[in-house]
């Protein structure tokens, strides 16, 4: 009987010291290899920030982001999926592993790197005041007592948040799920005003042909980055690496014109 025991001890002390060895090597097992396993590079996105990405008329989502993220997967040798998110729980979405990464005019702030893996910027942006052409308003002073529409959760909220001056002379702030249905209430007279990210506003002015004006005066300098999980700092680097292929090879150029009309990465 003891002898017996003696065994079934020796072989529970083998398969834990196995299941261990097992358990350590899944915790260890590089991100990128993990990625090429399940097969697909899924990116989360706001499906509602033009023209980085969004939905066509054929409720496609496409973009500038969008067509720079494809051709990472297809380098990567993986499938690729836009995954439309919550922006207000990005960072949720990405710790829970629904998401490989945040890609879609991700501003790179202080609180955010201590909270992800980011990569460099990829492209310059900035915080400005969007507003109606005869609104008579100039200035960010202009909006002294006047209604301002922002999308929750975004750099934008935090660009007014960190010029007291302004955030405290605007008479009322509106909270937006994204900045269509912000710049959508603008047109309508709903505000008075928008603060949201030029190249955005730059682009759904110049598409839209609607009668805005972007003031020459902005509350916040940024750039965007991809932000990937604080463990995963070896999928960023693959991803960063492959995109400064791309930069090399011309074809971030070609995806820029294609969108701007002439090449505004600033990946190097």
């Amino acid at each position: 009987m003891k002898k017996i025991f003696g065994i079934g001890l020796l072989l529970t002390c083998l398969f834990s010291v196995v299941s261990c060895k097992k358990n350590k090597n899944v915790e260890t097992k590089n991100a990128v290899e993990a990625l090429k396993e399940r097969g697909t590079f899924v990116l989360g996105l706001d499906d509602s920030f033009p023209p980085l990405g969004y939905r066509d008329k054929n409720n496609e989502i496409i973009g500038y982001d969008i067509d720079l993220a494809k051709e990472v997967a297809k380098r990567l040798g993986v499938n690729f999926k836009a995954q439309p998110i919550d922006w207000d729980a990005k960072e949720m979405e990405l710790e829970t592993g629904k998401i490989d990464c945040i890609w879609n005019g991700f501003t790179i702030t202080e609180e955010r790197k201590n909270a992800l893996s980011f990569t460099k910027a990829y492209l310059n942006n900035e915080q400005v005041l969007v507003v109606r052409a005869d609104s008579g308003i100039k200035t960010l002073a202009d909006m002294k007592g006047k209604t301002v529409g922002i999308q929750s959760g975004s750099s934008a909220q935090k660009a007014v948040e960190d010029n007291p001056t302004f955030a405290s002379s605007v008479g009322n702030t509106i909270m937006f799920k994204d900045n269509i249905t912000a710049l959508n209430d603008l047109d309508i007279g709903g505000v008075d005003g928008v603060v949201m990210d030029s190249v955005v506003a730059n682009y759904s002015i110049a598409q839209t042909k609607k009668p805005f004006v972007v003031i020459e005066e902005p509350l916040a300098n940024e750039g965007y980055g991809i932000g990937f999980r604080k463990t995963e700092p070896e999928l960023r680097d693959e991803v960063w690496n492959i995109l400064l292929e791309m930069q090399k090879d011309g074809t971030v150029e070609a995806i820029g014109k294609k969108w701007f009309g002439k090449d505004i990465s600033v990946i190097k």
